[in-house]
């Protein structure tokens, strides 16, 4: 049995497994070893980070709405490089992790003011913006899988976990799909945001499944969590504490972007216009 046999859809278990053997890892003062409240502190600082960059991503993009698909662009690349450098360099996450929340916060900052101004535009005003609206979601995902972890009311075994990565896929494929028929000017029915402001079943049937995927992404968290915890119960070194939390705030990033599109569509289908 491994000794992290779960993980989230950025750090795979033997990924993971990999980075417990690393040098730099294996070298570190056993008496100081993986705890759930380090990992929680740390995720609640990149968290405050994001926080942070969102306003400032706001603001930016806002005076200069050209910067978001650069923004975009620069977040997926350094998305993969950090991954791999983390990989690589597990010491890395101490310094990647800070500087992917800053980068993700800064995006969803950017899309978050996309979002508002298409609401505007359409005569729709919605107390917060929809950056509000998604983080409190956020958060509430997140207090549900700790509550449910917590109590034992759901365990995210290894077919659990399995399970959950093969829905991951499908869904990563399909956004992927999405994201290159856009080149060429189409789209797939239901996926793009576009299918909130058409109404009927179309909307509904895009609503529903933004739901669900929000909903997979959460359950993430719930994994993400118990990896934390075996981590913290196998004796990890302290130094893995940043590989974690590196992991949780992925999730969490990918938890208020569908937080953010399903306050968009909510919006669009039911709020209430000028």
């Amino acid at each position: 049995m491994s000794i992290l046999q779960s993980t989230n859809p950025v750090l795979s278990d033997s990924s993971l497994n990999r980075v417990f053997n690393a040098p730099e890892i294996r070298s570190g003062a056993r008496s100081t070893t993986v705890s759930i409240p380090g990992v929680m502190a740390k995720t609640g600082f990149c968290t405050i980070l994001a926080l942070g960059a969102g306003a400032i991503g706001y603001s930016v993009i806002a005076a200069n709405p050209g910067l978001l698909m650069i923004v975009n662009i620069a977040a997926f690349v350094l998305t993969i490089v950090l991954y791999f450098t983390i990989m690589a360099k597990p010491g890395f996450a101490m310094i990647g992790t800070p500087i992917y929340s800053v980068v993700q916060g800064f995006l969803m900052g950017g899309i978050a003011y996309l979002l508002d101004s298409i609401l505007k535009a359409q005569g729709i005003e919605l107390t917060g913006g929809v950056g509000i609206q998604a983080f409190i979601i956020t958060g509430a995902s997140m207090a549900a899988m700790l509550a449910l972890h917590t109590f034992n009311i759901i365990r995210a075994g290894p077919r659990f976990t399995s399970v959950l990565g093969v829905v991951t896929l499908g869904i990563g494929l399909t956004y992927l799909a999405s994201f290159i028929m856009s080149f060429f000017g189409a789209e797939i029915p239901y996926i793009s945001l576009s299918s909130a402001s058409q109404g009927g079943s179309s909307a509904m049937i895009g609503l529903g499944i933004n739901a669900l995927i929000l909903i997979v992404a959460a359950l993430w968290l719930l994994v993400d969590l118990q990896q934390v915890e075996q981590a913290a119960q196998s004796g990890a070194p302290k130094a893995m504490e940043w590989v974690l939390t590196f992991g949780l705030i992925v999730t969490l990033a990918w938890v208020f972007l569908e937080a953010l599109k399903l306050v968009f569509r909510i919006a669009m289908m039911f709020g209430n216009r000028d």
